[in-house]
């Protein structure tokens, strides 16, 4: 089995170069999701937050209360360090578990994991490769404006607080240039495909 880690910053193409790759047959692991899952209603993540945080950011349903959460966490940095430190865990244990269990699917599989903080959590898993999906910043508020209605100020917030363009540019092993037109980023990933094939 290889597991390959894939970043980018938001907007940056990541998700069209996970699909590519799904195409071809690699399983695509999905950070921002298994993150959802771990603090699902009756999982101990979500305990522990609530224990943490206090009844207010649990919902009527018993589901998290997300913009309560929120407000709490990017208002406190030592709130959000703590949130992490209960999250974190979790999601890690979770991603572990389906990567082995894709090994024993398939020996020869190709595991992506796809996750936006790789930067920061990289020494943390044997990646074989890490691939990062990168467009220049204009490019990208010009997405996030377009294609998801964002204001331009808050586009820029967004790119802002995430890792700069260098410090995932330092950690990749192959860069995907997404600043160019679709099929020029699928031939990319296409021949990114033929190389990790040929490694297995």
């Amino acid at each position: 089995m290889q597991l390959i880690g894939l970043t980018g910053g938001i907007a940056s193409g990541k998700s069209t170069i996970a699909s590519r790759l799904a195409e071809h047959g690699a399983v695509v692991v999905d950070a921002d999701r298994i993150a959802r899952e771990v603090v699902e209603p009756g999982r101990p993540a979500l305990a522990a937050i609530a224990e943490r945080f206090g009844p207010g950011v649990i919902a009527a349903d018993g589901s998290l209360d997300r913009p309560a959460l929120g407000a709490i966490v990017f208002a406190d940095e030592e709130a959000r360090l703590a949130l992490n430190g209960i999250t974190h865990p979790a999601v890690l244990a979770e991603s572990t578990a389906r990567f082995a269990a894709a090994g024993a699917a398939d020996p020869d599989a190709i595991v992506v994991y796809d996750v936006p903080l790789l930067v920061e959590s990289a020494n943390e898993y044997p990646f074989e490769l890490v691939v990062v999906a990168h467009a220049a910043a204009d490019t990208r508020i010009d997405r996030l404006v377009a294609l998801r209605g964002m204001d331009r100020a808050e586009a820029e917030r967004r790119i802002g607080s995430q890792a700069t363009d260098e410090e995932r540019l330092a950690v990749a092993d192959v860069v995907i240039d997404t600043d160019g037109s679709l099929e020029h980023t699928r031939q990319q990933v296409d021949a990114l495909w033929d190389q990790l094939r040929s490694r297995s």
